[in-house]
């Protein structure tokens, strides 16, 4: 299996809910045979009393509660996916379809309760069916009636688990935590006073070869970079990824331009270690936290949803991602192997996209809202704070159209006056505070 199959493959695995019920029937598969095993080894060794054991229940009243069992882990089953199927379709419609496969199925608390409801469901039925008539099968009944009352403290703990999960705040936080780590991998070097952009080297204009893509178009989910390297390492070359991660590549497009000797690399070697699929994910893609995060604002600020409190905590995390990766070297485009020189050039993200996608379409449907008028306006003055020299440009740019914005849409001087007062809350904090001033 090529590294691009086994990356797609993985990807789809850590955002499927079926993966880990799965994971619990093997699980079952295994325990089961190995307590049977133990409970007869224990009876034979008189240490477990076959009649009293460690609950004493008669062989009613076993059956009575291995049925309860199987019957309560049923209803949290149906419970937990039923209200799973509702919750997917009010976050993609309230929010972003984005953060579905991103967020809500990857998880792990969920997906390990679930796999808790399908394990105990199983061992409460087995054990049901494999009791005899005179037999009560004690250590096997013990085991179940623990996963029994596992399953009632985990299926109540769920219920306040998706109640605080679902709301605006924690979704928005966890794509702000994942946006931060992405940055952090993508840009692992601290930026420098007065960094300049990187320049396309003038002698490279020309590649000596093209790769083209082969196969279905889609979207650009990752590339293996380490291998990249070392590809271009033996041949002695130069290889330019030409798609930035996330982009949309069409069969035939280019996707490698090679400089150098180049007749020893395999066309289809290189295709292998591009990923592809059918929508972005945030491994390997610094815009997309961005984009899930602007989205949720865009949503909240239409006509028909008219929250601008929910757009200003999305706000608050392209608030919290900007700070973090204005203090990162965003100029990683030539990339070198241990000897120094240049073997893959990767482009990737500048400061001016981060900005633009931050506050432009935000700015252009909200600006008529005092209270994002004046939360943009808090982001904007804070990251000029508190950001180098080098990164203001961009921002002073995004003020001064946020000026002009508000200045068409408040005819009021009394509005236009509070709507440029920064304010952190967006519209809540006293226009006195220092923070303010």
């Amino acid at each position: 299996m090529g590294w691009n199959r086994w990356y797609s493959l993985k990807s789809y695995l850590r955002s499927s809910l079926w993966t880990v019920p799965l994971i619990a029937v093997a699980i079952y598969a295994v325990v089961k045979p190995v307590t049977e095993m133990v409970g007869r080894w224990m009876i034979r060794q008189g240490s477990l009393d076959p009649k009293t054991g460690f609950l004493g229940l008669s062989m009613t009243g076993a059956r009575s509660l291995l049925g309860d069992i199987v019957s309560a882990d049923m209803a949290f089953l149906v419970f937990t996916f039923g209200s799973l199927l509702v919750a997917i379709q009010v976050a993609g419609g309230q929010y972003t379809p984005r953060i579905i496969a991103t967020t809500l199925l990857r998880d792990n608390i969920i997906r390990g309760i679930s796999g808790l409801f399908v394990f105990t469901l199983l061992f409460a039925n087995r054990t049901l069916a494999w009791m005899g008539e005179n037999e009560v099968h004690q250590l096997q009944v013990f085991i179940a009636a623990l996963f029994g009352f596992a399953s009632v403290v985990a299926f109540l703990f769920l219920i306040d688990y998706a109640a605080k999960f679902l709301r605006p705040v924690s979704l928005v936080a966890r794509v702000g935590e994942q946006g931060i780590a992405v940055l952090e991998s993508v840009y692992p070097a601290p930026t420098a006073d007065g960094a300049t952009p990187a320049k396309r080297d003038k002698e490279r204009d020309v590649p000596d070869r093209i790769v083209r893509h082969h196969g279905k178009s889609g979207i650009v989910l990752a590339l293996n970079l380490e291998m990249l390297v070392a590809k271009a390492r033996r041949a002695d070359v130069v290889i330019e990824f030409v798609p930035q991660v996330g982009d949309f590549v069409a069969a035939d497009e280019p996707l490698f331009y090679l400089y150098g000797s180049s007749g020893a690399i395999d066309d289809g070697r290189l295709r292998a270690l591009v990923a592809f699929g059918t929508e972005r994910t945030m491994e390997q893609d610094p815009m997309f936290a961005f984009r899930i995060l602007v989205d949720i604002a865009l949503k909240a600020l239409s006509a028909a949803i008219n929250d601008p409190t929910t757009a200003v905590l999305a706000i608050d995390q392209l608030h919290r991602l900007l700070r973090v990766v204005g203090k990162r070297s965003l100029h990683i485009e030539e990339i070198v192997d241990r000897s120094g020189r240049v073997r893959v050039i990767l482009w990737t993200p500048k400061w001016e996209d981060f900005v633009h996608i931050s506050f432009r379409e935000i700015r252009q449907c909200g600006a008529g809202s005092v209270q994002i008028a004046r939360r943009l306006r808090a982001a904007i003055e804070n990251l000029i704070e508190r950001l180098p020299e080098h990164r203001h440009d961009a921002l002073r740019v995004e003020l001064m159209l946020l000026d002009r914005a508000i200045a068409l849409k408040h005819p009021f001087p009394e509005d236009l006056a509070l709507a440029r007062i920064p304010d952190s809350q967006g519209l809540g904090g006293s226009a006195a505070s220092p923070a303010n001033n």
